[in-house]
């Protein structure tokens, strides 16, 4: 496959994998590697180095040149100004902050980008969504959105914006690992109905899935009640910032079809009883990211845009 003179490298660093992908101007994908992500502070800077030296072997640029800015999404606290990251246990990078910015781009020769994963997902799904205003809730261990405001990637001024995950919906509720009780996330998120629903090998979200559609009673309660959760998060962001699209991602976005169908259906029982909330169309406004879509590492790509 040869690549396009002007290609935009971005790379989701997970706790599993580095995924990457080589992006033209169109913003279309033209081409992708995974790489198995080794842990640790030179684990994680040599597996996303092998990813980006895979991209460019997989076709022949047009100029001698380096490639621009590259892009990282990667989970944990991240300063974007200097490239660094915080708390990413999962990575082996726990300890203080992590110059990951700095150490990829002296290993790649090039300028290197580092934005929280949450949010180059946030990016990509403005790209998926072709409007301005988007909001991206991420289901996986936990519970987290992402919001591009008139085109802007909004972070907060302390990091925090889109943290709907801790927000406390019940006061006499499980503690949560923020120290809050009754936390969104508990309700609504992949470890939520990992501890609903347990499993002994078929992923939880697609179990549970499965056996409602299948009928069984308690799958359906439990089923309805994930999906009042997630409707619970989309409803607080559309009342908050009023985003056009709400597209869903992360693990238990690989369910597709039925689980927008699922948090639609919440959405629209919970406007049932209030003709505002119904006037907002908030179940005509959920999306869920396509499974073949590498949304994080597209948006990675996209921080190098303009650069």
């Amino acid at each position: 496959m040869s690549l396009p003179q002007r290609v935009r490298i971005g790379l989701d660093i997970g706790a599993t994998k580095v995924h990457g992908v080589a992006v033209d101007e169109a913003g279309s994908i033209v081409a992708e590697f995974r790489e198995p992500t080794e842990p640790g502070p030179e684990g994680v800077v040599r597996s996303a180095a092998v990813v980006v030296a895979a991209l460019r072997a997989s076709g022949r640029l047009t100029r001698p040149e380096p490639l621009g800015p590259i892009g990282v999404g990667v989970p944990g606290l991240v300063n974007p100004d200097r490239g660094t990251v915080k708390h990413a246990v999962n990575l082996g990078l726990d300890g203080e902050w992590f110059p990951l910015g700095e150490l990829l781009a002296t290993r790649l020769a090039t300028p290197v980008l580092v934005e929280n994963d949450v949010n180059v997902a946030t990016l990509g799904a403005h790209v998926l969504a072709g409007v301005d205003d988007v909001a991206y809730v991420s289901l996986g261990t936990g519970l987290a959105a992402g919001m591009v405001l008139d085109g802007v990637l909004r972070r907060g001024d302390h990091g925090a914006a889109g943290e709907i995950g801790h927000l406390p919906i019940d006061p006499n509720g499980q503690l949560c690992s923020c120290g809050q009780r009754g936390c969104l996330e508990l309700v609504a998120s992949g470890s939520a109905v990992a501890a609903a629903w347990p499993t002994d090998g078929q992923p939880p979200a697609q179990a549970l899935f499965e056996a409602a559609a299948a009928g069984d009673p308690k799958a359906i309660d439990v089923r309805d009640r994930f999906a009042a959760g997630v409707a619970a998060a989309v409803r607080v962001i559309a009342l908050a910032v009023d985003p056009r699209v709400v597209v869903i991602g992360g693990g238990v976005a690989n369910l597709g079809e039925p689980l927008r169908v699922a948090v639609a259906t919440a959405l629209a029982a919970q406007a049932a009883t209030s003709p505002f909330l119904a006037s907002l169309d908030l179940a005509g406004r959920v999306r869920v990211v396509p499974a073949d879509v590498p949304v994080a590492a597209l948006g990675a790509a996209m921080l190098a845009q303009g650069r």
